[in-house]
């Protein structure tokens, strides 16, 4: 099914692309007509490894939480809970997992997710450190994803996500897996 639009609240947006599917929606670039957005359809497909509850509402609650202690990541510009749309604010530029898969990660983008981590992690919360859901725009890494849980330590950072913040094994398995 090819999608030329959505509405949110009323007002079109014009789906430009595809941008990518993940545990718990579909996000395309799109339009309102002056500006690109991130507008993100959530969906219930089954995730074998992931239990979600209400994931509309988890998302808006995630967002406040991260943006109360001060992770980067794009605004939350509009919602509508009867469709189960999100429309953020479009951080252009390219994904941690593009610039690893290129050899052009800078390592100030590592020491930008432990700075982040030293705000998660003293607030008991993790977030999804795989490099899709981290954009660099000029010198900034943003969290593009709003989805947060409890800190458990072998989902933090240092146990987990660095795994697939250089070209080890478990990132070209999951680029072998995926292409």
């Amino acid at each position: 099914m090819d999608i030329k639009s959505l509405s949110v609240n009323g007002k079109e947006y014009q789906i430009l692309k595809l941008l990518g599917k993940g545990k718990g929606g579909y996000s395309y670039l799109a339009s309102d007509g002056g500006r690109k957005v991130v507008l993100k359809q959530i969906h219930h497909e089954p995730c074998s490894y992931y239990q979600f509850g209400n994931k509309i509402k988890a998302e808006i609650n995630d967002y406040k939480r991260l943006r109360e202690i001060g992770i980067p990541m794009p605004a939350m510009i509009d919602t509508d809970i009867k469709e189960e749309r999100i429309v953020k604010e479009f951080i252009d530029g390219k994904t941690a997992y593009e610039m690893v898969l290129n050899d052009e990660l800078p390592e100030y983008c590592i020491t930008q997710v432990k700075n982040m981590c030293g705000l998660l992690y003293p607030a008991n919360i993790n977030i999804d450190y795989f490099p899709t859901n981290f954009v660099l725009q000029g010198s900034t890494l943003y969290y593009i994803d709003y989805e947060c849980n409890n800190y458990m330590e072998e989902w933090n950072f240092e146990n987990w996500g660095i795994k697939y913040w250089s070209k080890t094994k478990e990132f070209l398995d999951y680029v072998k897996e995926h292409s």
